[in-house]
């Protein structure tokens, strides 16, 4: 008897893994089929754009990711990566690209380049490079600029993120350049005027600094000669940074408020499995300034990779903690909302975070729309759960 229920064991489990292989062949099929002309690996890629964006100052390089897909006047999200990272690395392992598949915004990726820093970090302790008008700041303004008449873009939707140097040259953006964005998140970033040499920069770093609120407000204020309305502003940092010290968050924080106005106490503080949200808001009851600040978290962006909704790639100064900031601050700059597109649906990709997570959609799915590329996704999760809930049924290991 035992011997032939391990026949029907057997048999059983060669027959769904044949059914199994049948599936994932159909979704590798489909991911050949529909893969696009740049190359698909996993994730789109950003392209060059011509040097010809204005005088570059700053001498950075311009990349672009733009859907082929995307509303009418879509709004624009300008990355900045860490040190020691490349524009593709930060932009794919934070998760912003596939977001800007997915809800159809334009990206915008400076580049530092290793001649400017050896470390390829943004200069943002420099004067010369964080001045209205000179350096990379400069250089980003052109940019920015160029990508708004090259792409038919909103230009009261545009936005800014970056990490660490990148989150500190943010932070300088949008205080000397205040009336070009409409938000700007800075990730384990300091506040603008915190260092005008790389001692400085150094100290700033390690140990923070500790000005009055209105000091720092005064350092915003007087970069440019915009007077209002500001841009929101969303500050993440990791408690347990030991490379730029959470005092930096606080003080960008100060810095923010005291620019919009605002009293130095939140008027809201939630707290979220170790995850604290203060929030600061308008007499109209809009957030103007928030800050997150995640236990436990070391130096780098805060990811949640885990399911069909996850974003990003953990690596170098890209940590899994369940939650990501990247489609967290998409959603607060109402980026995630669903677009009248132009054309058919966004074709959907399926990013190339894990080996079964590689697949592009059919176009059954593209026809369908960005809702049910999702539940493909989910679909295709559910159907392998019931084939491995089969097969330990039969008393047969998932892995044989």
């Amino acid at each position: 008897m035992t011997y032939h229920t391990d026949i029907v064991r057997k048999n059983a489990s060669k027959s769904l893994d044949k059914i199994a292989a049948a599936f994932r062949y159909s979704w590798l099929q489909a991911a050949r089929e529909n893969a696009p002309s740049d190359g698909f690996d996993g994730s789109p890629k950003l392209s060059m754009q011509t040097s010809a964006f204005g005088t570059n100052p700053g001498d950075l390089r311009m990349l672009v990711y733009a859907p082929p897909h995307r509303a009418a006047k879509a709004p624009l999200v300008v990355i900045l990566h860490g040190c020691k990272q490349t524009a593709q690395a930060y932009a794919q392992g934070a998760g912003w690209l596939k977001l800007a598949v997915h809800h159809g915004f334009v990206m915008l990726c400076p580049e530092q380049k290793p001649s400017n820093n050896r470390n390829s970090c943004f200069n943002w302790f420099q004067p010369s490079d964080t001045r209205r008008g000179e350096g990379e700041a400069e250089s980003i303004r052109q940019m920015i600029s160029k990508a708004i008449l090259d792409y038919d873009l909103d230009p009261k939707r545009v936005f800014v993120s970056g990490l660490s140097a990148g989150g500190a040259m943010a932070c300088a953006l949008l205080a000397v350049y205040p009336e070009i964005f409409a938000g700007g998140a800075i990730v384990a970033g300091l506040p603008h005027g915190s260092a005008t040499n790389v001692s400085e920069a150094l100290g700033a770093m390690s140990e923070g600094q500790s000005r009055s609120a209105s000091e720092l407000g005064t350092v915003v204020r007087n970069a440019s000669p915009h007077n209002g309305p500001w841009p929101k502003i969303s500050i993440w940092q990791g408690d347990a940074d030991k490379t730029v010290n959470p005092l930096n968050a606080e003080q960008i924080t100060l810095q923010w408020t005291d620019v919009h106005n605002l009293s130095e106490t939140p008027d809201q503080i939630d707290n979220i499995e170790g995850h604290t949200r203060r929030v600061w808001l308008s007499s109209a009851g809009q957030i103007l300034v928030e800050s997150h600040t995640i236990e436990g978290l070391g130096h780098g962006t805060p990811l949640a990779t885990g399911g069909s909704d996850g974003y990003g790639t953990v690596g170098p100064f890209l940590i899994e903690t369940g939650i990501s900031s990247s489609s967290t601050i998409a959603a607060s700059w109402g980026l995630t909302r669903k677009y009248e597109l132009h054309t058919e649906p966004m074709d959907q990709s399926l990013f190339k975070e894990s080996p079964t997570t590689s697949d592009k959609l059919t176009s059954a799915t593209r026809s369908a729309g960005p809702t049910s590329a999702v539940s493909q996704i989910r679909l295709k999760s559910k159907i392998q759960r019931v084939i491995i809930s089969m097969k330990r049924a039969l008393g047969v290991s998932s892995d044989s």
